[in-house]
């Protein structure tokens, strides 16, 4: 359902219920589909107390941000114990109530040698991948046709001039990695990050000598010292050396995987 890649984007949990077997009379088929949210619904599974029930139980999961799959079974029987309303079709029905989480969001500025490698790692993973560069030519389909097997939603943006506009329409929540071709670049991006406010991490890749040249810079262009120090440069495992782009884009997705699981212990506490 198209409303599921809408929540996805927008990083808003929901549940997806289905109507996954029928015995006798309902008001509707085995696979029949609803999505819900904490305050929304599309679809319907059949309306009534089935539907209902269903639904309030589907916010129950997301209030405990619950992630395992549960069966509901009904009797649509006036006979038959009612939570909401009397719903007498003469069936019976099951329904399977899916919680779908919000996945990771990144965020990559610049595909050069680095980025790309980096982005065909993370396609491999269930999360959104934005690929950002300011070079026309490092996003052609023709380049890019590594990542058409990908598990992850690719979402492309050509941006010729200004690329730290693109900060302000990532989804909240977002971890921003940072690498083009331009040090300026990179210093206008982690000026407009920081200013966010709503992103999860910040990454830089470069040298310590880059790092305190951009120090200053930030500091400069009125950023607090503590705002500053939640960039993490260099990126990657610090026991993980080498400079080739495979092994830089293997630290750097081991160093987003952790990030990952940090998050999602959060969210589950």
């Amino acid at each position: 359902m198209r409303v599921v890649q809408m929540l996805r984007e927008r990083r808003l949990p929901c549940v997806l219920v289905t109507v996954i077997s029928v015995r006798g009379h309902s008001p509707r088929d085995a696979g029949a589909k609803m999505v819900v949210s904490r305050d929304g619904a599309w679809g319907t599974v059949g309306g009534g107390n089935l539907e209902m029930v269903a639904t309030n139980q589907a916010r129950a999961l997301l209030a405990t941000a619950a992630s395992e799959p549960e069966v509901l079974e009904f009797a649509l029987s006036d006979k038959a114990l009612y939570q909401q309303a009397v719903q007498c079709c003469g069936g019976q029905v099951k329904v399977l109530l899916e919680p779908l989480p919000v996945v990771p969001s990144v965020a990559i500025f610049g595909i050069g040698h680095v980025g790309l490698e980096l982005a065909r790692i993370l396609a491999r993973h269930d999360l959104e991948l934005h690929l950002v560069d300011s070079r026309p030519d490092q996003l052609e389909p023709s380049r890019l046709s590594v990542l058409d097997d990908a598990e992850a939603g690719v979402h492309v943006h050509q941006v010729p001039v200004l690329p730290e506009l693109v900060i302000g329409e990532l989804p909240p929540g977002t971890h921003v990695l940072v690498m083009t071709h331009d040090h300026a670049e990179d210093a206008a991006l982690c000026d407009a990050a920081l200013r966010n406010g709503q992103l999860a991490t910040i990454g830089l890749i470069g040298s310590h000598a880059k790092w305190a040249r951009f120090r200053h810079t930030l500091a400069a262009d009125g950023n607090s010292a503590e705002a500053i120090d939640t960039i993490t440069t260099p990126i990657g495992l610090a026991d993980l050396p080498g400079k080739e782009p495979a092994v830089i884009a293997v630290s750097v997705a081991a160093w987003l995987l952790q990030q990952f699981v940090a998050e999602r212990i959060s969210a589950e506490a």
